[in-house]
């Protein structure tokens, strides 16, 4: 068996395998993937919320699927509840979201993976991250037990019913086992353990090792990584109750609808086959006063708020029903939204009470939500701390600074959520195929994509919570919208070889339609408003301009494009300042900071100031800008040092 590869990714969350994709289309016919996970079963598998997107997550998903990744196909093949949320408010804070079928989810993500041979999924756990001479990656060392998936070994693909059946068997036989420890070898690993180093579940006083329900923990790699001189540190996270759909009064609760008419996430779904799945209702019901106090006078028995976990702080804005109730002590109520998971189960998820609460107290705190008073609870809500990497320890590539060749994405990084940790694996994955090929690393700017936002923030802040995504951190929000992902991007990843001949078909014709339409916009006709004028107007609807654009065009065209369209004339003039913003921002950005460019002797330069340019190393002057601890003075003495050192060099 040939152990060698170009990249190696360990772990089969959303950051997995994203970061597996991206660096199988980079590669191309004759590259080498291996994805190492515990459980090949539980590749794609969604942990918490059954759910991809939302405001700031859904402009993710609509980039990760813009720079040929997964999510976006993923989330459309088993969607069970599409809804643009803010569909009322102005088009940058607009975000698309969706229930899914979790079952049918990872079933989905694992018959992709199974369709690109040169993916290889191994069966096992990392012991050692393996280094050469020169302290770079050379690999990782799986112990015995473990082994390649054989593709024959496939059980049947998810089907358009989103039948859950899992498509890589865990019995021995689905392996070719490892009958000792074995050096798979590569230049290039992105390690992506989500909750699962060093994790602990906690359920009141009950304790269990584990990242997720069901599954074991990673011991190891925090103690590798800890030797290899990375500064670790300690998140917490928690997840609700689950519940029996059959138990709840449902009729009894407020109705939540999906959109009359779908959007999908992926530009290559196809719209006459869409939804795939069928559609259904989520219902609404709240926590109760009573429960409030009894969840106050228990509050010492709640790990996830006592202080007996042992984290630094858990989700701000995912909080659980203990903090919720300390915090907002005013409320006497909190909406709790009971969402289906699953179109062949009873599971109901209850989002807005993740908690981790003995269960004699979720159990009251269920029994007496409205609807709720018989429910019976198949899974208890819990608690899970783990151990993350701080990310100023990495660069806006996804590759650390300490060791070459080795890549984190996902939760090791202290980010919360599915997109969050698709968008780290694609640019992770990118970029490693990048290194083993030779190729510069790249990186996408804040102007670019909400994905450059993220990363830009990873390595100038240090997360003291898990990291999400919102609309209000991309200052550049209206270049950033949903639905122009595919012209800020496609052309990009094309540049960077993830997208292939079919997705660059589709795009291609997709913007010949868009230009067409923006010129018949201005089309001029005596006596005639334009329809661009039209479309600066208020009132005037999209379905109302679709109709006028195909009576003038003689074209039929799709709503969504005359929408975008209309959108860019309505924002014409604070799209026209935000790119003026990016312009004079260029110069900062393409400043580079030289790497032997050292704080200490930066004349003037305060000491707070050189501590933060030593701990975060930004790139360029445009990321100093903004990393926490320097302020507008100090990149002025920055910018000074940068060119008195570009001088020196030159006359040497």
């Amino acid at each position: 068996m040939n152990h060698e590869f170009d990249v190696i990714v360990i772990g089969g969350g959303h950051a997995g395998t994203e970061a597996a994709w991206a660096a199988a289309s980079v590669l191309g016919p004759d590259g080498r993937v291996a994805l190492v996970t515990m459980d090949p079963a539980r590749i794609g598998t969604m942990s918490c919320n059954p759910a991809i997107g939302g405001l700031g997550k859904g402009q993710i998903v609509r980039e990760i699927d813009a720079l040929g990744g997964m999510m976006g196909l993923v989330a459309d093949a088993t969607g069970i509840l599409f809804k643009v949320l803010n569909a009322s408010r102005g088009a940058a804070v607009r975000g698309p979201r969706c229930q899914n079928d979790k079952y049918a989810y990872a079933a989905e993500v694992q018959r992709l993976l199974a369709g690109r041979p040169r993916i290889s999924v191994i069966a096992g756990t990392v012991d050692r991250l393996l280094r050469d001479a020169s302290g770079s990656m050379r690999g990782v060392l799986v112990p015995a037990g473990g082994g390649v998936v054989r593709p024959e070994s496939n059980t049947e693909q998810a089907s358009d019913a989103g039948m859950a059946r899992p498509l890589y068997p865990t019995t021995p036989q689905a392996a070719d086992r490892f009958e000792e420890p074995t050096e798979l070898r590569s230049r290039a690993v992105v390690l992506t353990t989500g909750t699962f180093m060093r994790a602990l579940m906690h359920t009141g006083d009950q304790q269990v090792p584990g990242g997720r329900a069901g599954e074991g923990t990673a011991f190891g790699i925090s103690g590798m990584l800890a030797e290899l001189g990375f500064e670790l540190g300690r998140l917490k996270t928690g997840t609700p109750p689950r519940l029996r759909r059959g138990s709840i009064r449902w009729e009894e609760l407020e109705p939540q609808h999906g959109d009359e008419t779908p959007r999908p996430f992926s530009d290559l779904t196809d719209r006459t086959r869409f939804p795939k799945l069928p559609q259904v209702e989520c219902r609404v019901t709240a926590t109760t006063a009573e429960a409030h106090e009894l969840i106050r006078a228990n509050l010492e028995r709640a790990p996830m708020y006592s202080g007996a976990i042992d984290a630094e702080s858990g989700p701000r804005y995912c909080p659980s029903i203990e903090d919720k109730v300390v915090r907002f002590a005013d409320r006497h109520a909190h909406h709790v939204f009971l969402e289906p998971e699953s179109l062949h189960t009873d599971e109901i998820y209850c989002n807005g009470i993740s908690t981790s609460l003995p269960e004699d107290v979720q159990s009251f705190l269920v029994h007496s939500m409205p609807g709720c008073g018989d429910a019976e609870i198949l899974r208890w809500g819990y608690a899970v701390e783990y151990d993350m990497v701080r990310p100023h320890q990495l660069d806006a590539t996804g590759m650390t600074r300490l060791v070459h060749g080795l890549f984190l994405a996902g939760q090791i990084n202290g980010t919360s959520g599915y997109e969050e940790a698709g968008g780290q694996g694609l640019v992770a994955g990118l970029n490693a195929a990048r290194l083993v090929r030779a190729l510069p690393l790249v990186t996408l700017g804040r102007d670019q994509a909400y994905i450059g936002v993220m990363m830009d923030d990873l390595v100038t802040r240090t997360p003291r919570e898990p990291y999400r995504m919102f609309t209000s951190r991309a200052e550049h929000r209206l270049l950033l919208r949903a639905d122009n992902a595919d012209e800020r991007l496609t052309p990009w990843a094309r540049e960077h070889g993830l997208v292939d001949d079919h997705r660059w078909a589709a795009w291609t014709a997709r913007h010949a339609e868009l230009e067409r339409l923006r010129a018949l916009f201005e089309h001029k006709t005596t006596g005639v408003p334009t329809l661009a004028d039209l479309a600066r107007r208020q009132e005037t609807s999209v379905p109302e301009l679709s109709r006028l654009a195909e009576e003038r065009g003689a074209v039929e065209t799709e709503t969504p494009l005359v929408e975008r369209v209309a959108t860019e004339l309505q924002y014409a003039g604070y799209i026209v300042r935000q790119r003026a913003e990016v312009r004079r921002q260029e110069r900062n950005e393409s400043t580079r900071i030289p790497i032997d460019l050292q704080p200490a002797v930066i004349q003037g330069l305060r000491n707070e100031a050189r501590d933060a340019l030593s701990r975060y190393r930004p790139a360029t002057l445009g990321q100093a800008a903004r990393v926490e601890g320097i302020t507008p003075a100090d990149l002025t003495l920055i910018a000074l040092a940068i060119r008195r050192h570009t001088r020196a060099a030159d006359t040497v």
